[in-house]
């Protein structure tokens, strides 16, 4: 028996029915990892897809232990052939796909004239082309249900800039527009596509850039936060646990800024 064909727990539902399957990318760590464990205490089945072998795995297993459901898969956002693979085989060990989030980037540093062309399509390709990738492969099973939630995770850098991070930017905003047009050819099908935009989120990534000396400490970085505090994975997970839900079934095409008020997006 597949993890999508066992029944919902006592805590979902006294009625017995399939779980929901919830695919995140860039999910063994960081905002990913946070996003596939409310998924998951949500009752969902959720699909972890990591770049790197066996982390989405190690990160599931953590999960089942916790009580909930997953199971980890390998996948280059950014090679279609990798994506549609694990994709098929989610569907083959959980069930359709219900829910996608597309959260898998990269997001180096690099002054604008020394960037290169191959520097450019490398962050296009898996922040944004990445994020096409995984919702085509996944979009016909939504179609198909007649339900299903689509939430890209973009970046504040979209909305208001960030120095020596043009191509990261400039990925970050194509999946803004790219939520406004999938939304509106997608609303009358029971879809929902929506983004929600973080800012100032206390990550692995953002502690190694710290170590190396490439952003100011917590502390600082937080005075110039109204909340006077960094959000954390979990912050953005509970906004992707929103959209998820069944309650937004009339919200579609926008975009959720979870910054703790550091600006107007």
């Amino acid at each position: 028996m597949s993890i999508a064909e066992a029944p919902v727990t006592a805590r979902d539902s006294a009625i017995q029915q399939p779980q929901r399957v919830a695919v995140v990318t860039g999910a063994a760590a960081g905002i990913g990892l946070s996003i596939a464990e409310r998924l998951a205490s949500d009752g969902f089945a959720v699909a972890l897809i990591g770049r790197t072998p066996g982390t989405a795995q190690a990160a599931a297993d953590a999960i089942v232990e916790s009580g909930g459901a997953a199971k980890g898969y390998d996948a280059d956002v950014a090679n279609r052939e990798q994506v549609d693979a694990a994709l098929a085989a989610i569907r083959e060990d959980l069930g359709p796909v219900a829910v996608v989030v597309a959260n898998a980037a990269v997001a180096p540093q690099q002054p604008f004239l020394e960037m290169t062309l191959e520097q450019w399509n490398t962050i296009i390709e898996i922040n944004l082309t990445g994020t096409f990738n995984t919702v085509q492969s996944a979009l016909p099973d939504l179609v198909e249900a007649g339900w299903g939630r689509v939430i890209l995770i973009s970046s504040s850098s979209a909305q208001r800039g960030a120095p020596k991070m043009a191509h990261y930017a400039a990925s970050k905003g194509g999946q803004l527009a790219l939520t406004k047009a999938l939304a509106v050819e997608f609303a009358r099908t029971g879809i929902t596509v929506n983004t929600v935009v973080p800012s100032s989120i206390d990550t692995p990534s953002v502690e190694k850039k710290r170590a190396d000396g490439k952003i100011p400490s917590a502390e600082d970085m937080a005075k110039y936060i109204p909340v006077g505090r960094m959000g954390t994975g979990a912050d953005i997970a509970g906004a992707v646990s929103y959209l998820a839900s069944e309650d937004t079934s009339y919200v579609t095409g926008q975009t959720i800024s979870v910054n703790g008020g550091s600006f107007i997006g």
